[in-house]
């Protein structure tokens, strides 16, 4: 089997890509912004890198999303809200943790479809 790797760098390759699955590393956005502003520019990040996959986010099978203060859930709950489209929720889990740097709100994992 194939094995395609996006934006790779020295650490680590954005999205992964083998046996129909892709696999998107932890996305997070600028630090020091606000959690919605954050939360939209990594939907964007990981809307680039399906496109660049061959996918969408319609094809999303499961998203794992980080938050440095739970305080901030609904906040990204209302962008990621408006991000998903109806009827293609993907399975998700959120919980709370110590995110790389302090700047940093929301970091999010996802694995989608091809």
């Amino acid at each position: 089997m194939t094995i395609k790797r996006i934006d790779t760098g020295p650490r680590m390759s954005g999205a992964v890509v083998h046996n129909g699955t892709v696999y998107l590393s932890g996305q997070v956005g600028t630090p020091g912004e606000s959690v919605g502003d954050q939360t939209r520019e990594v939907l964007r990040e990981i809307d680039s890198l399906l496109a660049a996959a061959g996918t969408d986010k319609t094809r999303l099978l499961s998203a794992t999303i980080w938050l440095a203060d739970i305080a901030d859930f609904s906040e990204m709950n209302s962008v990621w809200d408006a991000w998903v489209p109806k009827g293609q929720a993907p399975a998700r889990a959120t919980g709370e943790s110590l995110l790389a740097a302090p700047g940093y709100k929301v970091e999010i994992i996802a694995i989608a479809a091809l």
